[in-house]
């Protein structure tokens, strides 16, 4: 391998390639709940929220360089591979590109980003050793959701044609499109990301079979309560094709418990660091088909597949970079 390679190799390291493809689907998940198609808005939060994750992972290996310099000699930064400054530098950069993006969207989600990235900085710099760390990371990705919400819904003023309206619907404003209606998607996404964060306080020393029994009984709720049949509301039934659209929520809730399931259940049977390790990965990636099941329960099926689609590449990826 060339030192060009090498250094490549590094910043994808750093960077947890893999884990970018679970991003895209919170701002998906979140356009659905608001019974909208995808749009400028919404590939505008995406590439935010891409940024935003970046930079968290970034400034996490900054913040983390003693510390994995006993856990983790391996990790770009202390094994020298890249230098903390350089590491630093990308988290400032992708925050402020992050942000950029978020502006080219509108005001709310502007201001969403901006709590995105304040909660991102404040985790990896210090609530992340507290008590209030898994929260935080989950309150993080409940923003993400939130933020696609806010990017699709059109401005007051700007022509729904522009959206992409799933089905009929009232003028923009109403309350199927105000940011509650994309709350539930993103409380369910953040409980996930809460059970996975909690399990992966204990990754690199184990010990721990509460926290993978306690995820793995969340996995198991939020699958039931994602693969449950619910009224549509009407202009998004004639869209959607409800049988279509459920037999999906099913098979893709069933998929996400399937993936969730046994790295849990064998990580609290032995809670050595690899199984730990293992089931966190599986927990990360397990949130693409979370996504895609409740973008399918939102009455957006194709929307759904396109999100799935993206579980396989990170699948392809992930033996070569770790997630974690």
């Amino acid at each position: 391998m060339t030192g060009r390679a090498q250094h490549l190799r590094a910043w994808a390291e750093l960077l947890r390639l893999p884990a970018l493809f679970t991003v895209p689907g919170d701002a998906l998940a979140g356009a659905s709940a608001v019974g909208l198609r995808p749009g400028r808005g919404t590939f505008l939060a995406i590439g935010s929220s891409l940024c935003l994750y970046e930079a968290g992972m970034a400034l996490n290996d900054w913040a983390d360089r003693a510390e994995d310099a006993v856990d983790r000699p391996h990790r770009p930064l202390p094994s020298g591979r890249i230098r903390p400054a350089a590491a630093l530098a990308a988290a400032g950069a992708f925050t402020a590109g992050g942000l950029a993006l978020a502006h080219r969207a509108g005001r709310p989600a502007t201001l969403l980003a901006t709590a995105l990235a304040g909660t991102v900085w404040a985790y990896d710099l210090g609530l992340k050793r507290t008590q209030a760390g898994p929260v935080a990371m989950a309150a993080a990705r409940g923003l993400d959701v939130l933020l696609g919400a806010a990017a699709t819904v059109p401005r007051r003023g700007q022509a729904f044609r522009k959206a992409g309206r799933v089905g009929t619907a009232p003028d923009a404003g109403g309350p199927e499109h105000g940011l509650g209606a994309a709350l539930p998607t993103a409380t369910t996404i953040a409980a996930h990301i809460l059970a996975v964060t909690t399990v992966s306080r204990n990754e690199t020393q184990g010990g721990n079979t509460a926290a993978p029994l306690a995820a793995l009984a969340a996995s198991l709720t939020l699958a039931r309560w994602t693969g449950r049949t619910h009224e549509l509301p009407a202009g998004r039934r004639v869209a959607a094709a409800p049988g279509l659209s459920g037999s999906i929520t099913t098979a893709l809730a069933a998929a996400y418990a399937g993936a969730t399931a046994r790295p849990y259940f064998h990580a609290a049977l032995n809670p050595s660091p690899p199984l730990t390790q293992r089931a966190v990965g599986a927990g990360i990636r397990s949130l693409i088909p979370l996504q895609a099941a409740l973008a399918a329960r939102a009455g957006a099926p194709r929307t759904a597949l396109i999100t799935a689609a993206l579980a396989p590449l990170a699948q392809r990826i992930a033996p070569k970079v770790s997630v974690t």
